[in-house]
C-alpha cells in the first residue's frame, strides 16, 4: 500500500512509518512543516498529487493542558485537521484512519468505555478530539475513528514514555495512584492502523493492548520490575496533587465491542508489551 502519514515528528506516525516500511508499504510521513493539515486546500492539494492508498493521520494538538490556553491551536489541529484530512479522502476515494482519544470520556462509568458508550469530554483537549471525530465522520461516512489512551513508545516525551529513562538514571518518580486507563504500545498500535487500513470498516473503533488496565504508578511500578529496581522508587500521588489546568476521567479505560466482527484478535496483554518496550 502507498500511505500518507501525518504529524511525522511524532511518536505514534514514526511507529507507523516504522511498521508500515517493515512490510513492504510505500510511506509518505508528512510533518506540519510540509502539510498543516487545519489548510483545507492544502490537504486536498496533497492528497490529490500523492493519490495514496489509505491516509493515517497522527497529527494532533497534544498539550492537555496548553490546551486550555490555546483553544483556537486545539481546534485547528485536533477538529478542522481531520475534517480536511477525511474531506481529501473521500475526494479521492482514499482509505482515512484518524486518532482519537480516550480522553472523549468523562470517566463516570464503572468499567471499560467501549464504542458504544456516548463521549462527554470535559477539558478543551478532549472536546477538541470529539469535534474532530463528529466532523471527520461528516465529511466522511467512510472514515475510521481509532480511540486509544495511555500510548507509549519509543522516542516519546510522554511520562509513560520515559519512566525507563528516568528510574535507569536513578531519580526517584511520582506517580499517579487514583486515575485509571488502558496502556498502549505505540508498536501494537501501530501494526492494528495498519490492519484496519486494510478493513472494509468505518466509524469508532478502540484500540488498546489487552487486559484490565492499570494506574500511571501501577506502570510505573511494572517498569520498576522489570529494571529489577526497587519500587520504592515511585511514590503514588493523587491526580488532585498535581492541581493541573485541565481535567482529566479519573476512569478511561476502553474495551472494543467491534474486534470479532473485523475479525481481529485483542492486541497482546499491556504487560507484555510494556516488557517488550522496557527491554529493547
Amino acid at each position: 500500500m502507498k500511505i500518507l502519514v501525518t504529524g511525522a515528528k511524532g511518536m505514534v506516525a514514526r511507529a507507523v512509518a516504522e511498521y508500515c516500511r517493515s512490510i513492504g508499504d510505500e510511506i509518505v510521513a508528512l510533518d506540519r512543516g510540509s502539510l498543516d493539515i487545519s489548510d483545507r486546500e492544502a490537504c486536498l492539494r496533497v492528497a490529490g498529487s500523492l493519490e495514496p492508498d489509505a491516509v493515517i493521520n497522527c497529527a494532533a494538538f497534544t498539550d492537555v493542558d496548553g490546551a486550555e490556553s490555546n483553544e483556537i491551536g486545539s481546534y485547528a489541529a485536533n477538529s478542522d485537521g481531520p475534517a480536511n484530512l477525511a474531506a481529501a479522502a473521500k475526494k479521492t476515494g482514499t482509505k482515512f484512519l484518524t486518532i482519537s482519544t480516550d480522553y472523549v470520556f468523562d470517566g463516570a462509568k464503572d468499567g471499560f468505555y467501549t464504542e458504544d458508550d456516548v463521549p462527554a469530554p470535559l477539558g478543551i483537549y478532549a472536546k477538541t478530539k470529539y469535534d474532530g471525530e463528529l466532523r471527520a465522520a461528516e465529511e466522511n461516512t467512510g472514515s475510521v475513528i481509532v480511540r486509544s489512551g495511555w500510548i507509549y513508545g519509543f522516542g516519546g516525551t510522554n511520562f509513560l514514555s520515559v519512566i525507563p529513562d528516568l528510574l535507569k538514571a536513578g531519580k526517584h518518580i511520582t506517580a499517579i495512584s487514583d486515575s485509571f486507563g488502558t496502556p498502549t504500545f505505540a508498536g501494537d498500535l501501530a501494526r492494528r492502523l495498519r490492519e484496519l487500513a486494510e478493513k472494509d470498516v468505518k466509524g469508532v473503533v478502540h484500540v488498546t493492548n489487552a487486559g484490565i488496565g492499570s494506574t500511571y504508578y501501577g506502570v510505573a511500578c511494572e517498569i520498576a520490575k522489570l529494571l529489577d529496581i526497587d519500587e520504592s522508587a515511585v511514590t503514588p500521588i493523587s491526580d488532585a496533587d498535581l492541581e493541573r489546568p485541565a481535567p482529566r476521567p479519573h476512569f478511561s479505560r476502553l474495551a472494543s465491542k467491534r474486534l470479532a466482527e473485523l475479525g481481529l484478535d485483542e492486541l497482546p496483554d499491556w504487560r507484555d508489551a510494556l516488557r517488550r518496550f522496557v527491554k529493547a
